[in-house]
């Protein structure tokens, strides 16, 4: 079974920085669409950012021109760029492999905590 562990998270001012690392125990992790998802307190998990296999990226637009999704193939790993992060941003962030179905490769991760508070 393939495990996703995320990493990273923290606590961080509003306007600071925050790289997120998701590895991924997979063989073929490069033929994956990767995601970055995201759930705040009593509320859904929502998508923050995806990056196929060919490079392509798509954002939420709270996440467009602030957060960065980028993948090392060889590490198995998807990794989160985060600036200008605001206390909304404040979230459990998960990675997952999305299907064209709406479901999900992999069993969730235990996610890693953003905390963006003054």
């Amino acid at each position: 079974q393939v495990q996703l562990v995320e990493s990273g998270g923290g606590l961080v001012q509003p306007g600071g920085s925050l790289r997120l690392s998701c590895a991924a125990s997979t063989k073929n992790f490069s033929i994956y669409t990767m995601g970055w998802y995201r759930q705040a307190p009593g509320k859904q998990r929502e998508l923050v950012a995806v990056l196929n296999s060919g490079g392509d990226t798509n954002y939420a637009d709270s996440a467009k021109g602030r957060f960065t999704i980028s993948r090392d193939n060889a590490k198995n790993t998807v990794y989160l760029q985060m600036n200008y992060l605001k206390p909304e941003d404040t979230a459990v962030y998960y990675c997952n492999a999305p299907t064209y179905s709406g479901n999900y490769y992999f069993s969730w991760g235990q996610g890693t905590q953003v905390t963006v508070s003054s």
